[in-house]
This record gives structure tokens, sequence and C-alpha cells, in this order.
């Protein structure tokens, strides 16, 4: 479960050996926590980050009028807000989708391992941006895109970061989600959510079957929803080319 930390960070940056063996005694720690959990909530102080190593979980609101608004989902390899211990309080909620397993990493553990390890200091900023990133594509998806594009957008955006962690073969992943999470992430109703996933399998494009989705034709998916994947900014996997930066001058670096 460990790797898919480390396989996220080197798809933006690659690490040494002495960076993995750093990473890896963040994650010794692991807990599970059962579906349909708060991880934490808001208003609750954050006392430390969440890394989740396996499982789903999101990012959400709820208005006043019990409405939910999911703002993120979070798979094996992603913080849950890598600075969020400098806030007195939590603007939001955090809670499982599935069962997970989480590290609960304290705030100088981050400090001394961004203070040692340069490179995986770099590998957290991409990861901190890609965050912003993704947040703004959300965000055009939602006031942007006709009902059968967000969702198709969503699976694509699915698999990219699903591959990225090891997640994915033969084009399938898990796909725990309900039709209520996904019209609750996409602004759509749970009527709009099953027509739209219908009309994506007779099309061919894909096939849903005990929680496992399966992109049939992962071309034309993209073609139709227009994917450009730019955003995530990954790097050093297939779907995207290294960009060499030039280290400071100063600083410490890890062998």
């Amino acid at each position: 479960m460990q790797d898919a930390l480390i396989r996220k960070l080197e798809s933006f940056e690659e690490l040494t050996e002495a960076d993995r063996k750093a990473l890896s005694a963040l994650t010794l720690r692991i807990r599970r926590v059962p579906a349909r959990t708060d991880l934490i909530s808001e208003g609750d102080p954050p006392n430390s980050v969440h890394l989740i190593l396996d499982g789903y979980a999101c990012r959400y609101k709820v208005l006043p009028d019990g409405q939910r608004q999911i703002m993120a989902y979070l798979v094996p390899g992603d913080f849950c807000d890598l600075n969020v211990f400098i806030l007195d309080q939590m603007d939001h909620n955090i809670g499982t989708i599935t069962a997970c397993q989480v590290v609960d990493i304290p705030r100088q553990a981050i400090v001394e391992i961004t203070n040692d390890h340069p490179r995986v200091t770099q590998a957290l900023m991409w990861c901190a941006l890609v965050d912003e990133a993704v947040l703004r594509e959300w965000l055009v998806n939602v006031g942007g895109r006709p009902a059968n594009l967000r969702i198709a957008h969503l699976i694509c955006e699915l698999l990219l970061r699903l591959e990225a962690v090891g997640r994915v073969t033969g084009n399938s992943f898990s796909f725990p989600f309900t039709q209520i999470d996904i019209a609750d992430t996409m602004g759509l109703s749970n009527v709009h959510v099953h027509r739209t996933l219908r009309d994506l399998r007779a099309l061919g494009l894909i096939a849903l079957k005990r929680r496992t989705l399966t992109i049939l034709d992962v071309t034309r998916l993209k073609a139709l929803c227009g994917y450009n994947p730019n955003y995530l900014h990954l790097k050093n996997t297939r779907w995207g080319v290294r960009r060499n930066i030039p280290w400071p001058s100063t600083g410490r670096r890890s062998s």
C-alpha cells in the first residue's frame, strides 16, 4: 500500500532511494477506516495531514438544506490537504467513500522531510499545485459541460490518476461511487446520472459491473468529452514527458 504515495510523487519528480525510505517511514502506522466515515469534519481543528493509502475518500460540504456537494475525490496516494495544519479549523469535511487505509502524519514529520529531502519537497509542491488544477477543471466541468460530457470527463480523469498509482488493469478500475455520489459531484439528479451512464454503455464506451468500470474505447471516450490531461501534469508517465527543473544552489539535498 505504501508504494501508492511513492508512485504518485515519482510521476512528478524522480526520487532517490533515501527519499523513498523517508517516505516509507511516514506510513508505518496505518489505520483502517470504515466506508462512509468522516476523517475530519467542518469546524474541527486539523492536527495532522491525512494520507489515503488505499480506498476512496472525498472532500465535501453540506448546505443548510442538507444538500451535499462533493468537491474532490481522493484516491490512493492522495494527501487530504498537505498544509491543512496551518488552519485553525476545517472549512469542509473529508469522508471515506469505501473502507480506507489512512495514515495520520504529524506536522513535525512533514516539516522534517521537506527540510531534509528537497526532491520530496518539489514533488509535494507539484501535488499541491495539481490539487488546485483539478479543482479548476472540476469547476469548468460542472459549469461548462453538458451532463454526459461531465461524467465522461470524470471517468477519463480517474483512469489517469489511478493508473499513475498502479490501480488500473486493462483500462479497468474500481468504481465504488453510487449514483448519489456522482450526482452530488456533478450537480445532477440521480435520474440524469443513471441515464448518462446508460447512454455511455450503449455507445460501447464503458462497461460497469460489480463496482468495476472498464473503458472499452479510451480514444473515443476522450474525444467525446474533449479530454485534455494537461492539468494533471503527469510528467513521468505515458501521459506526459518529464521536464527537468534546475535545483536551487542552496539548502541540503538527499543522497
